[in-house]
């Protein structure tokens, strides 16, 4: 969300520091986590333990006094990341960090979140104010009582405002422009679709992949894809052959899904009737991490689950009775409107009504070190003109997340579910980035469902961008709760939500175009199906399954394009025959030849898409194809149709034309990893986890102090166990409602996002090795109480 290179240039001011000053100031901006301290708002003690971990246990007598202390305990220890996240959803890293904040700002400053965030907190019904105002006295209450700012503030020279509940709602906001914020399928749609023949863009952008179709006809074998549109695609290649730099452009492979796996094994898979729910949630992470644990009991109620720091919404978790998890809904939340303006005055665009002008909204962006900057925004009935057109137009966002009516606190609720059915009312009403919704309960039901307002579309499909200036285009408000879909008891006695499709044609609405590849789904679904006695263990388990059968395809055309005739002529390739007839259909860290078909296979998609593309390029500069390009490109690889091949100028047949691809990728491989051969690759030279501190190149040196350590990893963009980069599990949760003292909990990093806290790292062993942890905080090490600021106590 923030890029770490602005972040670096804007404090190179602090170089003059002293280490023993920092490390001082560090020491003492440290939590108070024994004692008596004095909360305002409080109508009773607050009793707060604290594990061997920092997770906090808060007892309060009622929701609102467990809220201020949480409120409290997440500023201790994660000030400044909510800072930060507050500033960049609301345009304003620029005040803290000079000109390198600037563009952040001007985009986040365009999309007009802060007065959104203000118009939510007004229609939000009272009992959720009151929550995020009870939540904002905590944090407020810390902010009077610190001392020392934690050493972020230091270095960059300010100290954080009081928290307000409409930074809560900026947060909530960052989380939809984090999971469905994008406009770039809708780009390449609208290109795609108005540049080539029709049965051609069908053909590469199919509504399903094999393996979601394999789930929803329940058979499964493999499921024979469309055939290749051979005369309207060879008609569109273009003559002579493209520059490596030109086609990775055009198809750069670079497209993860921010997505998730849950599922749920109802009490007939289980030894003891027990349901049993397992989520683990994907983004990209960092340090400090996304979620922050918390065990929270006041009344009748006891939750333990995740929040995101500055929300105070168990996103994913457990009360006893009903257990949830989310994974991402890739769906189309988003229509970019195309402007018709008027030939006569360009200050005006077409509505239903006639003629309109634009809403002029006037932006000051206050920069530290330098001039303000005062940016004009142009707006419409529909939403804020983008800061990019669209095939040469312009275009206007209608996105759920600038409409008040689709952002709430909903899922706060959860905490009084206590059955499935419970917890399907309380997700359908909410709002929130919509998301899958897994579920389990005490008595061993499972169910599936959404959360969140989805649009009811006129006219269109919402796939590509049109006028909607005629009136007979355009959103009819949202999918009405009880018309959402759900799944509840499914005689197979398991449900997988993985971002793949869930829900088939016969559905009314649009819910997306874009869906995550099926492949995850259908693995999860392969094992819950061969086995009937699941336990908690067996599920983790699942989580860090490294299974990679959807590089078998690639592996069987290597050993088809490597024969004996081949390696005789060439036997350099014998070691690349080798390295690939070594992988053992895993992404562990040790796996080899495994990185080598990753790389094949990206180096295909470029090579065999980008000569038949050029005619969207001309329609839009900035087009690219990415998504997921298996389905096509697995056909054409293996229909191999002569007159599609790629480039006959340079090949004679599709087998010298793949070699040649083939050869390209080890001599990559062999000069980027300075390898002797490419059997001596395994998959955690190429595939290592990276999780850093926003500001951990700010001095030489510094990362190692805060970045979590890069190592080599198991796991792989596909794989059950996603792990690409800084993609990766952002927490791993394995729960039975009524029995949390068997339920496993993982998350990297820590706690604390202080870095002299003993809480900052020790979380991140058991993540990156796999090494169950309770969900639950253990016996307690630590314990403070927070008295009303009108009893006895000390400050």
């Amino acid at each position: 969300m923030i890029s770490r290179g602005r972040v670096l240039a804007a404090v190179g001011v602090i170089l003059g520091f002293g280490v023993v000053s920092l490390l001082f100031a560090g020491s003492a901006s440290l939590p108070m986590r024994d004692g008596v301290l004095k909360l305002p708002g409080l109508q009773a003690p607050v009793a707060v333990a604290f594990d061997a971990y920092g997770i906090p246990v808060v007892a309060a007598g009622d929701r609102l006094d467990a809220m201020r202390a949480l409120g409290y305990v997440t500023a201790q220890d994660r000030l400044f990341q909510m800072d930060l996240l507050r500033r960049n959803s609301a345009g304003r890293l620029a005040e803290v960090l000079g000109e390198s904040g600037l563009q952040v700002d001007l985009r986040q400053r365009n999309l007009g979140l802060s007065p959104v965030a203000e118009a939510v907190l007004r229609r939000l019904p009272e009992e959720q104010r009151a929550v995020l105002e009870a939540y904002a006295e905590g944090v407020n209450a810390f902010l009077e009582q610190m001392t020392v700012p934690p050493f972020e503030f230091l270095l960059l020279g300010y100290r954080p405002a009081r928290w307000s509940p409409t930074d809560s709602i900026l947060l909530v906001l960052a989380m939809f422009q984090m999971l469905n914020g994008y406009e770039d399928d809708e780009r390449m749609r609208t290109v795609m679709k108005a540049s080539l023949p029709e049965e051609v863009a069908a053909f590469l952008l199919p509504p399903l992949d094999s393996y979601t179709a394999r789930l929803f006809t329940g058979n499964m074998t493999q499921r024979s894809p469309a055939s290749v549109p051979v005369e309207a695609l060879a008609s569109l290649r273009q003559a002579g052959g493209q520059s490596r730099a030109v086609q990775t452009s055009v198809v750069p492979g670079r497209k993860r899904e921010l997505g998730s796996n849950a599922w749920a094994v109802a009490g007939a898979k289980t030894e003891d009737g027990r349901a049993i729910l397992a989520n683990d949630m994907h983004l990209d992470v960092g340090v400090p991490n996304i979620w922050y644990r918390v065990q929270l009991r006041y009344g009748r109620v006891e939750v333990a689950g995740v929040i995101v720091p500055g929300i105070p919404v168990v996103i994913a978790g457990s009360n006893g009775l009903v257990s949830w998890g989310m994974t991402n809904v890739e769906g189309d939340f988003l229509d970019l409107v195309r402007l018709d303006l008027n030939p006569n005055n360009a200050d005006e665009y077409a509505t239903p009504d006639g003629w309109r002008r634009f809403t002029i909204r006037n932006e000051t962006i206050a920069v530290k070190g330098d001039r303000d900057r005062v940016v004009e925004i142009k707006e419409t009935l529909w939403g804020p003109v983008a800061e990019k057109p669209l095939m040469g137009h312009p275009v206007a966002l209608r996105w759920i997340a600038l409409d008040p009516d689709a952002v709430d606190l909903g899922l706060l609720q959860m905490d009084q579910a206590r059955t499935v059915r419970d917890a399907i009312a309380v997700a359908n009403r909410a709002g929130g980035p919509p998301n899958n919704v897994v579920l389990a309960d005490a008595d061993g039901h499972i169910a599936w469902t959404f959360m969140g307002k989805i649009p009811v579309r006129r006219g269109f499909d919402g796939s590509v961008s049109v006028s909607w200036a005629d009136g007979r285009t355009g959103w009819n408000g949202f999918i009405a709760p009880d018309e959402l879909p759900r799944i509840v008891d499914p005689p197979s006695g398991y449900l997988v939500s993985a971002n793949h499709r869930m829900v088939g044609e016969e559905y009314p609405h649009v819910i997306g175009h874009a869906f995550a590849n099926g492949y995850r789904a259908y693995r999860i679904t392969e094992r819950l199906r061969d086995k009937d006695r699941f336990h908690e263990t067996d599920l983790l388990a699942l989580q860090l399954d490294t299974t990679a059968q959807l590089y078998e395809f690639y592996r069987d055309l290597v050993k088809r394009l490597l024969n004996e005739s081949v390696i005789e002529g060439t036997p350099d390739l014998a070691d690349v025959r080798r390295a690939v007839e070594a992988w053992e259909g895993r992404a562990d860290s040790d796996s080899k030849g495994f990185g080598l078909l990753v790389a094949f296979r990206r180096t295909l998609a470029a090579s065999v898409f980008a000569p038949f593309l050029q005619s969207c390029r001309e329609q839009d500069a900035g087009f690219v194809y990415d998504g997921d390009l298996d389905t096509p490109l697995r056909t054409l690889l293996t229909e191999q149709a002569p007159a599609v091949l790629p480039d006959p100028a340079r090949f004679a047949d599709w087998n010298t034309f793949l070699l040649q691809q083939l050869k390209q990728t080890v001599e990559t491989l062999t000069t980027d990893y300075d390898l002797l051969s490419p059997d001596d690759l395994t998959w955690g030279i190429m595939n290592r986890v990276r999780m850093t501190h926003p500001l951990s190149e700010a001095i030489p040196g510094l990362g190692r102090w805060l970045d979590m350590t890069d190592e080599e990893a198991s796991g792989c963009g596909q794989c059950v166990r996603v792990l690409s980069g800084s993609l990766a599990a952002s927490q791993r949760m394995v729960v039975s409602p009524s029995h949390h003292s068997d339920a496993i909990f993982h998350m990297p990093g820590g706690q604390s996002g202080h870095p002299m806290s003993a809480h900052y790292r020790d979380q991140q062993r058991n993540w990156s090795e796999g090494v169950p942890t309770p969900l639950l905080a253990g016996r307690p090490t630590h314990n403070l109480t927070l008295q009303p600021s009108d009893r006895g106590g000390a400050s």
